[in-house]
């Protein structure tokens, strides 16, 4: 009995436990997407006029001024290769460490051109998935695909709406995709690297009335547990290994886009986004120190 009210009480209290303080970092004149830590703790986030990069100690200069890739998605590679989405170029692209062009990483499939590729997680086979949901809005055309160390592209899973963020589970066993426009978090079983098991819904997440609320970047730490940025609710939705809620986190924007996990701990959440609608207005980096 003693235990019993003990394990209600501590239930109580974290139900309780009051939200962390979301705190800017950062601005841009547009929505912000893609952020991504190199391995000094340059913070790299992409916008719709480029890629910004912000210093450890808050300098934020333009790392990328070229407005009309459509940049998204960005990862690093250990050797400083920047891997980006480039939705307007229907490619992913490879960029140094100064944000010089190095060349296309991925711009077809099975000899079909891709359509507009927009987020990227890596693997531990030095292979990276992407998604690609170019048109897929009105018709489940959206796909996801891998690229091995070879740079082989090939087609991982398919028949999605608006396939967006994308990330393994720690150990590489799952992959999770969030699909916008139903509104949920899909997982597959990576059998193989690039090779993936049968889609199930992972979570069906809460819609928001007179709101657009949609996943979009996903982040996951090393228990396992899955951050998702809910476009339209201004939060992040986190889920554990089993897809069930259990915190929602400030945002400190309206339109969550993308988020990642850095600073000198790796116990801080990185926001990008908008504090509006993302087609017009500005773009913000918020900061929300976890536990």
């Amino acid at each position: 009995m003693r235990l019993t009210v003990i394990a209600a009480w501590l239930a109580l209290c974290h139900a309780q436990e009051p939200d962390p303080t979301a705190i800017e970092v950062a601005r841009a004149r547009t929505f912000t997407e893609g952020p991504v830590f190199d391995a000094a703790g340059n913070l790299f986030f992409t916008h719709n006029e480029g890629i910004k990069k912000l210093s450890p100690t808050g300098g934020l200069t333009d790392w990328q001024t070229d407005a009309s890739a459509g940049f998204n998605g960005h990862k690093i590679l250990p050797d400083g290769t920047h891997l980006i989405c480039a939705a307007k170029k229907s490619a992913v692209w490879r960029m140094d460490a100064s944000g010089r062009f190095l060349g296309v990483a991925a711009s077809a499939c099975d000899g079909k051109p891709l359509r507009a590729p927009n987020d990227l997680t890596l693997d531990t086979h030095r292979g990276f998935y992407f998604t690609d949901p170019g048109g897929s809005r009105e018709a489940p055309i959206g796909t996801v695909h891998y690229v091995d160390r070879t740079g082989k592209v090939s087609l991982s899973a398919g028949s999605m709406r608006v396939p967006n963020g994308l990330v393994l589970a720690p150990g590489g066993g799952h992959l999770y995709v969030a699909e916008t426009v139903p509104n949920r978090i899909l997982r597959f079983r990576v059998i193989t690297p690039g090779r993936l098991g049968p889609m199930e819904i992972f979570a069906a997440l809460p819609s928001r009335e007179g709101h657009e609320a949609a996943p979009d970047g996903l982040a996951v730490d090393t228990k396992g547990n899955l951050y998702v940025a809910h476009l339209g609710t201004g939060r992040v939705r986190v889920l554990d290994r089993n897809g069930r809620a259990i915190r929602d986190l400030p945002g400190g924007v309206y339109d969550v886009s993308n988020l990642v996990i850095g600073g000198p701990n790796r116990n801080q959440l990185f926001i990008t986004g908008s504090v509006g609608h993302r087609s017009r207005t500005e773009g913000r980096v918020f900061r929300v120190d976890l536990e």
